[in-house]
């Protein structure tokens, strides 16, 4: 054999060798893996064909089977979702994720002593599971239990103080149980931070001097912050309480003077956020913020001082709506959103 076919097929040997084997087809854990990367990125039907595929491949992967469940919940498919969860739990009994998640299916179908057993399972091993007990409170509201609901509340705050939607919901229970004095200081504390809902219930409160002193001021204040994020009823309480304001209800003369005041006392707070900013006579606030070059926190500040019943206000944002400003064009969208909505209530400036 010549040297030239014998080198010839040396090479050929060493491709063999360097080229990559065909890949074998993807088992149970590798449609596992992808199943669930698909799930944590909220890409639901696509995890949950992957992760039949991982049962087809492995049908005693528990995990699978578990992580189906939560996928098919997400999707809304709850029969599948208890069916694919009970089998898990069949086979891994002290799978506490998936019994929890058992537990929030049978509560999304309303079967509450279903429910309540399985969360009671998950407490019994894991006394401090936050979950668990913010879950429990649904349930045991749900059956008629007032005050059981409002201990699993309290247990949730007492294990992690910053689960706002658990003091809203310990409020909201506290309030139907005609505990005022303890339910208001509940709804301001998840309204200061940041809980829409919580906002509204404390204007309420404040309004009608639920377990605090009346304010009508400091109900306007959390009414503008919750409709600020999309509460309904907080706009129509303000669209309300400014027909107050201009004695278009059949309320007494005494509650127009008290509503108006209100608004005023209201737009005077608002100064107390800007230190570095000073009233001058009839100025307000969003002119002064113009001034400053402010022009995103003017119109802001402009909108809410009119929807409180600023007469100059109103104008401002109609002679910006028409000409603009350094860095605000004209017919700005915000402004006309609020031009609609005043003039669908009727809110016009009276004549210079």
């Amino acid at each position: 054999m010549s040297r030239a076919v014998l080198l010839l097929g040396v090479l050929a040997c060493l491709g063999c060798a360097t080229s990559p084997p065909p890949a074998p087809p993807a088992g149970g854990l590798d449609h596992l893996e992808r199943g669930q990367a698909l799930l944590a990125r909220g890409e639901t039907a696509a995890a949950a064909a992957a992760l039949r595929e991982a049962l087809r491949a492995q049908p005693d992967l528990t995990s699978a089977r578990a992580s189906l469940g939560r996928a098919l919940y997400a999707l809304g498919d709850l029969d599948a979702a208890v069916e694919e969860l009970r089998a898990a739990l069949r086979r891994q009994p002290d799978a506490l994720d998936a019994r929890l998640t058992l537990a929030t299916v049978l509560v999304a179908r309303q079967e509450w002593p279903a429910a309540r057993a399985e969360l009671q399972r998950v407490l019994d091993a894991q006394p401090d599971r936050l979950e668990a007990h913010y879950a429990l409170g649904v349930v045991r509201y749900a059956q008629g239990d007032g005050a059981g609901a409002i201990d699993a509340y309290r247990r949730v705050l007492a294990l992690d103080p910053r689960q706002h939607d658990a003091r809203y919901n310990l409020a909201l229970v506290l309030t139907l149980a005609r505990r005022e004095a303890e339910a208001t200081p509940e709804f301001v504390t998840a309204a200061r931070a940041g809980h829409a809902r919580a906002q509204y219930f404390a204007g309420t409160a404040y309004a009608a001097g639920l377990g605090v002193g009346r304010s009508l001021a400091a109900a306007i204040g959390w009414w503008f912050l919750a409709a600020e994020q999309g509460v309904p009823e907080a706009d129509e309480a303000l669209a309300q309480l400014r027909q107050v304001a201009l004695g278009r209800s059949r309320g007494a003369p005494v509650e127009r003077h008290a509503a108006e005041q209100a608004f005023a006392e209201y737009r005077a707070r608002l100064w107390q956020d800007f230190p570095d900013l000073a009233a001058a006579g009839e100025d307000t606030l969003g002119a002064a913020l113009l001034r400053r070059g402010r022009v995103g926190e003017a119109v802001a500040m402009l909108i809410r001082e009119a929807s409180a019943l600023s007469e100059p206000a109103h104008r401002q944002l109609q002679a910006l709506y028409e000409e603009g400003v350094d860095g605000l064009p004209a017919r700005d969208p915000r402004i006309l959103t609020y031009m609609k909505s005043a003039a669908a209530e009727g809110l016009r400036p009276s004549p210079r």
